[in-house]
């Protein structure tokens, strides 16, 4: 299901990364969390795929979907620093 995906203790201590690269999925979603399209990563980075950044999404879903616990901001940090309503 993923085999694009592999971890490995001796490459970025152990991430989830993209098979053949040093790019984790951490990486990738930041990229596009920050605005960018799965294209725009593909074409910045030529070793990646569009299937490699579409598995590195689902397989984020995956982990999420099985109960992982992020640490959110709270309400007052986002707020300060979150544009106000006009």
């Amino acid at each position: 299901m993923f085999d694009l995906i592999v971890s490995d203790p001796a490459i970025l201590g152990g991430k989830p990364c993209i098979k053949g690269t040093r790019l984790s999925v951490e990486f990738i979603l930041e990229l596009l969390a920050s605005g960018g399209c799965i294209s725009q990563i593909v074409e910045s980075y030529p070793e990646l795929s569009m299937g490699a950044v579409e598995q590195a999404i689902r397989y984020a879903a995956r982990i999420l979907g099985r109960g992982a616990k992020i640490k959110a901001r709270s309400r007052t940090t986002l707020s300060a620093i979150s544009p106000s309503p006009r």
